[in-house]
């Protein structure tokens, strides 16, 4: 398995990846939404607010990662991991955990701070994430699931609360993802 920055080069094969494990795991519908928002946030989100990370095997993508920029009133380097997809037939091999501690590295030598994700707290643990609440962070939009607020300092420190609100990216500024 070969880990790596993704590339503009593999967008369609990226949006195909995650429809179709987002289908798999939640239905159709819920695929095409993934797949649309992965679209969405490639092309429309500033370069500089936008890293992903593929894995791959024999030039396959078998996995992704987006991670993009979260905004607050005060200047802190902040990005959300979100989403996520690992092929249905690679899951449970450590590709998910691979990829995203990859991902992790290469965050905190590009110097940011804070990393959050919304998602499974038993999943997420294994790779430093640890549940907040929105009295410590403020999401985006309303959680559906606030136990799924997880967070991670970058940089070793602990974490501390951020005052005011924060924003995403336009793409992930919709409420049917939170």
């Amino acid at each position: 398995m070969q880990l790596s920055d993704y590339k503009l080069s593999n967008t369609t094969e990226i949006q195909q990846l995650f429809t179709r494990v987002f289908s798999d795991s939640e239905g159709l519908e819920e695929g095409e939404r993934i797949g649309t928002l992965v679209q969405d946030m490639i092309n429309d989100t500033a370069p500089e607010d936008i890293f992903g990370y593929i894995a791959s095997e024999q030039e396959r993508v078998i996995g992704c990662i987006f991670c993009t920029r979260l905004f607050f009133d005060s200047p802190i380097e902040a990005f959300i991991l979100a989403p996520v997809a690992i092929s249905t037939n690679q899951q449970g091999k450590g590709v998910g955990q691979a990829l995203i501690n990859y991902g992790i590295g290469e965050l905190k030598d590009k110097g940011i701070k804070l990393l959050l994700t919304y998602g499974d707290p038993n999943y997420y643990s294994q790779v430093g994430f640890q549940q907040i609440t929105e009295a410590v962070i403020k999401a985006p939009q309303p959680l559906s699931q606030p136990e799924g607020w997880l967070c991670q300092t970058l940089d070793g420190s602990e974490i501390t609360p951020i005052p005011g609100n924060s924003a995403c990216v336009k793409a992930l500024d919709n409420p049917v993802y939170w």
